[in-house]
């Protein structure tokens, strides 16, 4: 006859067995590796993107890696296609991929893709070698060559519009972030207009290497660009830069991570909760991630939420009503 010590450790061992059972079939539909879409080296997306992905596969068991992409635009048509299942972009790129206005694939209602959490803020801002002279916006010559970043990047999608509406005349310019900071290093380019999370990888290298100026909007500059652009005012820290010795004005664009909407649920869920739960440690990843906290979920306003992603938010009490969810 079993004892009562006996049937507990038995009743005990037949817990643990079915939460064993549980786990492995929460994760029977988690994929055996995953991918996220990140940008060119040199920028945020890819620090952030490869720093999470390592983060995300050490703690779920989850083979997974970065992808370096053109940047927002691209990410939501790798997404989309299911090409990558996590990727990372940016609200204005995102809005025109959904609604069929993406430069990749005019007229394709990118529909699969989901919101996952909010990011941080990016940035615009422009940064000359301080030896140009060019301190101002109403600085930069006429036909001054200018890098806009990759094809298709935010900032190659929305910086020369800007600048254009601000009367400047240039040659536009196109890479990877870490490869226009040589250009611009070596005379090739006389100005880098960036659009990214910041510090910028890139314009930290810049800094240590030589001096440079980084130029702010003045305050018509900003309020022009903000009543024409899907922006909004924004303060680049002194504490950014070394080359900073007070706020600089410029205007931002909130960025947010977005997932292949088909993907596993509990996968999302976790993935989700270990970002959230967690932003000691997403902040050693990249600085930007201070603002990568639940509080800010509410700067997603068009995104359909993922639903691993949504049961987190709503049982934390950061409410997602039904409908935004896919």
């Amino acid at each position: 006859m079993m004892s009562k010590r006996m049937f507990a450790l038995a009743a005990l061992s037949a817990s643990v067995m079915t939460a064993g059972v549980a786990i492995a079939e929460d994760r029977s539909d988690w994929p055996s590796n995953f991918t996220i879409g990140t940008a060119s080296q040199g920028g945020t997306f890819f620090a952030y993107g490869t720093g999470w992905a390592n983060f995300v596969a050490e703690n779920l068991g989850v083979s997974g890696g970065s992808e370096i992409t053109g940047g927002p635009m691209q990410n939501m048509a790798l997404v989309h296609t299911s090409e990558v299942a996590f990727g990372l972009t940016t609200m204005g790129p995102a809005r025109a991929s959904m609604e069929g206005n993406s430069p990749l694939a005019p007229g394709l209602m990118m529909d699969n893709v989901c919101a996952v959490f909010p990011m941080y803020e990016t940035p615009f801002s422009v940064t000359a070698l301080s030896d140009s002279g060019i301190e101002s916006i109403s600085d930069i010559p006429a036909g001054a060559r200018i890098g806009f970043g990759p094809a298709g990047s935010t900032s190659d999608t929305y910086f020369p519009a800007m600048l254009e509406t601000l009367g400047v005349d240039f040659e536009r310019r196109n890479g990877g972030w870490s490869d226009l900071g040589t250009q611009l290093q070596d005379g090739l380019l006389d100005v880098i207009a960036f659009a990214a999370g910041i510090p910028i990888p890139a314009v930290s290298q810049l800094e240590v290497q030589t001096d440079v100026n980084i130029i702010e909007f003045t305050e018509d500059e900003m309020n022009t660009i903000i009543s024409e652009y899907p922006v909004s005012e924004f303060t680049i820290p002194a504490s950014t830069y070394t080359t900073l010795t007070e706020g600089a004005r410029a205007v931002s664009m909130w960025n947010f991570a977005i997932a292949d909407c088909t993907l596993s649920e509990s996968f999302v869920y976790e993935a989700t909760k270990l970002t959230m739960e967690n932003n000691d440690q997403m902040v050693s990843i990249h600085n930007s991630a201070r603002t990568s906290i639940p509080e800010n979920y509410d700067k997603n306003t068009f995104i359909p939420w993922h639903p691993g992603a949504a049961r987190w938010f709503n049982e934390n009490g950061y409410t997602i009503d039904a409908s935004l969810i896919k």
